[in-house]
């Protein structure tokens, strides 16, 4: 029997960052000759031979979703962020902090209806273990879309990961850069038949069940959200009162309600913000319920962010806030943590500001990391769904991934059958179509600039999803049950297994 590696005697995350720093520190400093390769080989077999399972329960569990961040978003967003560190070789051997996790799988992302589904159901997969039709939120196929009876909608809602949470003591938050009344956040507390009914201004008037903003601040469940933090304010203000920071615009609501007074109400030791003065201002030893509603629609995307009037907290401030806030708790909790924005900046084809948040999706998984312990946090990071993004042509090494394609050795630009160059970065359909023949010549633009759309094959206004696969990245107790190619329900189920939770109840 040989001597374990020291490594073995470390959790499996901690050992499998480690490594990988390993890696790097030795990409950084050796030429990349065949020696340099078999050493790199060498290393990755390590890492695979020292993974130890933790097969413990957990106490908390993390699920960070990249909407719409399919595998081409992932591999894209690694470069982009490998070129901007100056110790770069070309970007492409850079890893994101998600992808040094130990364990991976893949998630077909069907929904009961859809063959390349929305946020809806693929949400309700990952947060239930049940799958449903498109546009509905934690019922399950028997209610149709747009169904106004609250009585059928609460005969088929399916419990959600954070409802049983709460009912175990535990503590509960939401995150996005999206309106937190979206599609990904709401459907961890919400059940409604149309994810668009965010406030009641969206709502049919002989509808009965509740609009999706005020189930949140009615959430039932134990002692409520703890945290809830997003875009959306105006769903949540009525449309007699100025909004507090765009005071151009009023809230959204018909019904009078000011849903922000009502969670301070609702809740003690709580708190309501909507800049960055106040998130800042905010101490998580003393507050136990925080409502955050940092624009009246989304938030800034991360390449816009330092220009907001008021000031918003990057997803890395919010997600350790929250973790500050529910930690607190010794019975354990669930978060949800979503980057919205890359879905929006894909649907509009700018891969610049879908790159971006990408890449902050990763500094808030890395702080998430840092402030937990593997031996007791599950963390996940998935995608709901992919996006019609695409990194062709032949490009070199090191050719900027948000530019044309220069081929290796070339001195100038790869051309296409019209002799007019084109880029890496692309997209199946969208409103970056330019015309089928002849295209535009693109040699003298910036196509690097945050506000370039990427050509699209097809003219749509908005860009699509895409229905392959995505991946699953996990940390943890129960991280090696990823494994292989799964249901997109089944993310639910490993966490409800990591956190000794019932299967629907």
């Amino acid at each position: 029997m040989r001597n374990p590696h020291p490594l073995s005697l470390l959790s499996a995350g901690l050992a499998a960052a480690l490594l990988t720093l390993s890696v790097a520190a030795v990409a950084e400093t050796t030429v990349e000759n065949a020696d340099y390769w078999r050493q790199n080989g060498q290393h990755s077999i390590r890492v695979a031979e020292d993974l130890q399972p933790i097969d413990r329960h957990a106490k908390n569990v993390i699920l960070f979703v990249g909407d719409g961040m399919g595998i081409s978003t992932v591999t894209a967003a690694r470069i982009f962020e490998g070129q901007g560190k100056a110790d770069n070789r070309g970007g492409e051997e850079n890893l994101l902090s998600f992808e040094k996790a130990p364990y991976m799988a893949l998630s077909k992302t069907y929904s009961v209806n859809q063959q390349t589904s929305d946020s809806a159901p693929t949400m309700t997969a990952m947060i239930t273990g049940v799958k449903t039709n498109d546009g509905e939120l934690s019922v399950s196929m028997e209610v149709a879309r747009k169904e106004r009876s609250a009585e059928v909608v609460n005969q088929y809602k399916v419990k959600t990961l954070l409802e049983q949470a709460e009912e175990r003591g535990l503590s509960t938050g939401i995150v996005s850069t999206a309106r937190i009344t979206h599609a990904t956040p709401a459907a961890c507390y919400a059940h409604t038949s149309e994810r668009d009914w965010e406030s009641d201004a969206q709502m049919p008037a002989d509808a009965t069940v509740s609009d999706i903003a005020k189930q949140l601040v009615n959430f039932s469940y134990g002692d409520g959200l703890e945290v809830a933090m997003g875009g959306g304010r105006s769903m949540f203000l009525p449309n007699t009162q100025t909004d507090p920071e765009d005071t151009a615009s009023k809230g959204g609501r018909k019904d009078g309600l000011d849903l922000t007074q009502q969670w301070l109400s609702h809740y003690a030791k709580s708190a309501y913000v909507y800049d960055k003065t106040g998130f800042d201002a905010v101490d998580a030893k003393s507050t136990d319920h925080l409502l955050g509603l940092f624009e009246r629609s989304h938030m800034e995307y991360e390449t816009d962010r330092a220009n907001d009037t008021g000031g918003e907290p990057s997803l890395t401030e919010m997600t350790e806030k929250a973790i500050d806030i529910l930690s607190k708790n010794r019975k354990g909790y669930v978060l949800m943590v979503e980057a919205g924005r890359i879905d929006h900046a894909h649907h509009a084809g700018n891969a610049y500001r879908a790159l971006a948040d990408t890449v902050e999706l990763s500094n808030a998984v890395r702080k998430a990391v840092e402030k937990t312990d593997a031996k007791d946090t599950l963390i996940v990071v998935t995608a709901d769904h992919s996006h019609t993004f695409t990194i062709a042509g032949y490009p070199g090494r090191g050719n900027p991934i948000t530019g044309l394609v220069k081929e290796p050795g070339a001195t100038v630009f790869a051309k296409d059958s019209n002799g007019l160059p084109y880029t890496t970065l692309g997209y199946a359909n969208g409103p970056g179509y330019r015309g089928p023949n002849p295209r535009p010549d693109l040699t003298d633009v910036d196509t690097s600039h945050p506000d370039f759309l990427q050509e699209a094959a097809i003219p749509m206004a908005s860009e699509t999803h895409a229905g392959e696969d995505v991946a699953i990245y996990a940390y943890g107790p129960k991280a090696h049950l990823f494994h292989g190619v799964q249901e997109q329900s089944y993310i639910y189920h490993v966490m409800a297994r990591a956190l000794k939770l019932p299967v629907g109840q």
